[in-house]
């Protein structure tokens, strides 16, 4: 299978486990920019967590998040102050910045969680959910996209390319897309994640 240029392919089965950067429970890197930086030097990083049990998250100061519950009965996120963000729905969105002080407490059980990491100031990004059972058209217009396969198989069209099969965990990256047109088709979920440079990277 041929792919355009500025498109790489992301296998779910070939994701690596690691701990988390407080050891409480396991990540797998899907990207980052730059390519393999450390914890405390990405510009930008996604990945699927793994929370196994109750407990603080780590903190990353200067970092804004985005978590998709992907898969679990979901989590409660407790931030020091009172305020709560839920994600108990299949495809729930919680946004919160790194530094804050987190206590996730699960509802029941484990779940899966994509994860968007980046780093403020130096990136932006969002993170958009297209259901499936009826095909999806958009532009893409940021610095870096990726279409993330988050539930069942999906079909993913960019530009004039063949249409690429996704299963559950494959990720498609597009960099610098230059408005391409990207259809998103089948039975599956999608999460579309866009991030735009704030400065010459």
């Amino acid at each position: 299978m041929a792919l355009g240029a500025g498109v790489a392919l992301i296998r779910g089965a070939e994701l690596v486990a690691a701990p988390w950067k407080n050891g409480g429970g396991l990540t797998r890197e899907i990207a980052a920019f730059p390519t393999g930086a450390a914890l405390d030097a990405f510009v930008w990083r996604v990945s699927i967590a793994e929370v196994a049990s109750s407990g603080a998250f780590s903190v990353f100061a200067g970092v804004d998040r985005t978590l998709v519950l992907l898969a679990g009965a979901g989590m409660m996120l407790n931030e020091a102050g009172g305020a709560t963000l839920p994600l108990v729905q299949s495809l729930d969105i919680a946004r919160f910045a790194g530094e804050a002080a987190i206590d996730a407490r699960l509802v029941d059980g484990a779940t899966r969680d994509f994860n968007l990491m980046v780093r403020r100031g130096a990136a932006v990004g969002e993170v958009s959910v297209v259901r499936g059972g009826a095909s999806s058209t958009c532009t893409l217009r940021a610095d870096v996209v990726l279409l993330f396969c988050a539930a069942g198989s999906i079909e993913v069209t960019v530009g004039e390319d063949d249409a690429i099969g996704l299963s559950v965990d494959d990720t498609l990256r597009v960099d610098s897309p230059d408005a391409l047109r990207c259809v998103v088709g089948g039975e599956g979920h999608a999460l579309v994640v866009s991030i735009r440079y704030s400065r010459s990277i």
